[in-house]
């Protein structure tokens, strides 16, 4: 069931039985504040956003009636101030970091190496040797210490040098020979970076999310590296209306007869970001409660009460952070306290699959929108064309981005816009044999053509990144090699041996392996093949 942004199947394996008791026992609720996944509430802003947060449209009306009018949604721009290194920003799944290789990780421009030291503990240095500014993410851990593999310098703890190989005898470690460390938090399954060189971590601003703290709470989660801006993955994201449309018939929770206008109210708006309800005309009494926090934390959670009387959570989670212009790294996190039968057959990298299908579905829209948005070098209001009944929450955050983005180092608002300052950096893979094959996952791939690295590549942006999905894609490999060799032996036996039934069961055996061999084929398919639109479904 697509109640948000459908990673679609996987939301129905958690929430499927869910399903069948909503429009009876979903008791309506004329505020959802205390929904909020968030800890720390934001602060309720009296006034009324009437043009924005309205009801579904009525059938009929005007078209100038369906537009959001600009001059009404002006805003005072805040003078609050805001400042994108203050903020903890998510770097990665905890249980997805790797024990064997560092990690190169990017926030905005900033580029940062992740890695787990001798005694497991996490550390996060700038990405760069204070010697000659050799990237540490392409060095090694050696006995729990990260060694630069230009000239073998090697770095623990805080960031304190305790080698270097060259360094003449009797001679000391230069203090100024250290690596410039950055907070780290594990929290509920992530790790976050506090990114201030200024302050201190301020830990009021850690989020915290409350149904994933609940007992018997399960979730399912994954990380897609994803090659347009952090602010459109977060549009998108916020975006329902684009359901079944965009995703239609990938399972079968998304269809386009279901496209329908939607309604929304703003509870909440502050500096940090907003929250508020939102529904489908058809279904009224299953109101969701969204919520963004910034700097780029997305929430979309339900609550209903059961057919036993018991209430049940269901929260959709996305972590968006973002690795660079034209670049972003979305943790998708769906959770509740029911689990479908589904979810305990169907095996992760299946569902981590499909969840690639539906980012493969945006990402032509969205690339393309990433580009328009950096030509045209305009606010959104002069671009968009935003209708009351879809575009709600797509104004409110690009509003948002007017009141915060005098502190970021670029963004598109709704009525401002700053742009890069600095060009995008455009790093080249080594190229040849060599490359791929010392190329280690998951900071660079596999062997072979799934080592390049090309965002638009499923095995480069998802497979890369989770260690099931890798191992389901190493293991399926090594069973289609060891079948094929068993059929065509199946089949030599075939040609050697007399007798018509030895000869027809070692043909049936040889049918049967090499046909094995086949369906493991199809499965490393469906973990790195991209999904193709045919355009002929309809």
């Amino acid at each position: 069931m697509a109640l948000f942004h459908p990673t679609a199947f996987t939301s129905l394996c958690l929430f499927s039985n869910q399903r069948r008791t909503l429009n009876s026992s979903l008791v309506p609720k004329t505020s959802h504040a205390h929904t909020s996944n968030i800890s720390r509430p934001l602060v309720l802003d009296k006034r009324r956003f009437g043009q924005v947060c309205c009801a579904a449209l009525a059938e009929g009306v005007q078209e100038k009636q369906a537009q959001i009018p600009v001059e009404a949604e002006q805003d005072n721009i805040s003078n609050e101030k805001y400042d994108w290194k203050e903020e903890w920003y998510p770097l990665y799944l905890t249980k997805e970091v790797p024990d064997d290789a560092p990690l190169g990780l990017t926030v905005f421009n900033k580029q940062l190496v992740l890695y787990r030291d001798g005694a497991g503990v996490l550390r996060c240095y700038e990405d760069r040797c204070p010697h000659r500014l050799a990237k540490l993410s392409e060095g090694q851990l050696v006995d729990g210490k990260l060694e630069c593999l230009y000239h073998g310098w090697q770095f623990e703890g805080d960031g304190k040098c305790v080698k270097i190989p060259q360094l003449e005898e009797g001679a000391t470690i230069p203090r100024a020979a250290c690596a410039k460390k950055y907070h780290i938090k594990d929290s509920q399954g992530v790790v976050w970076v506090w990114m201030s060189d200024k302050n201190p971590p301020n830990t009021w601003k850690l989020p915290w999310f409350e149904h994933f703290a609940r007992p018997g709470f399960t979730d399912l989660s994954s990380i897609h590296e994803l090659p347009y801006d952090h602010s459109i993955l977060l549009e998108n994201l916020m975006d329902p209306a684009h359901v079944p449309i965009s995703h239609d018939r990938t399972d079968f929770t998304a269809k386009r007869e279901d496209a329908q206008p939607l309604g929304f109210t703003v509870l909440e708006r502050t500096s940090r970001g907003f929250s508020g309800n939102w529904w489908r005309s058809k279904t009224p009494d299953l109101v969701n409660t969204l919520r963004f926090e910034a700097p780029c934390v997305l929430s979309n959670n339900l609550e209903f009460t059961d057919k036993q009387g018991i209430k049940q959570y269901f929260s959709a989670l996305f972590l968006c952070r973002p690795s660079g212009q034209g670049k972003s790294m979305l943790i998708v996190r769906f959770g509740a306290t029911m689990r479908s039968p589904l979810v305990k057959i169907l095996p992760n990298w299946y569902l981590h699959q499909n969840a690639c299908k539906v980012f493969e579905q945006d990402m032509g829209f969205l690339s393309s929108q990433n580009e328009v948005l950096m030509k045209e070098k305009s606010p959104t209001k002069d671009l968009y064309l935003n209708l009351r009944s879809i575009d709600g929450w797509v104004v409110e955050y690009r509003k948002w981005m007017d009141r915060a983005g005098h502190g970021m180092p670029y963004y598109f608002g709704h009525s401002t816009v700053r742009m890069p300052e600095e060009p995008a950096v455009l790093e080249h893979a080594p190229a040849g044999m060599v490359a791929a094959v010392a190329a280690s996952p998951p900071a660079k791939g596999g062997v072979g053509e799934t080592a390049v690295g090309n965002p638009a590549n499923r095995y480069y942006r998802h497979v890369v990144h989770c260690k099931g999905c890798r191992l389901a894609v190493s293991r399926f490999e090594g069973w289609k090699k060891g079948l094929v060799m068993a059929g065509v032996v199946a089949a030599a036996m075939a040609v050697l041996v007399n007798g018509r039934q030895w000869k027809a069961a070692a043909l049936l055996a040889a049918a049967v392996l090499l046909g094995g061999a086949s369906a493991c084929s199809v499965v490393v398919g469906l973990l790195t093949t991209n999904f193709v639109r045919t355009h002929r479904r309809i």
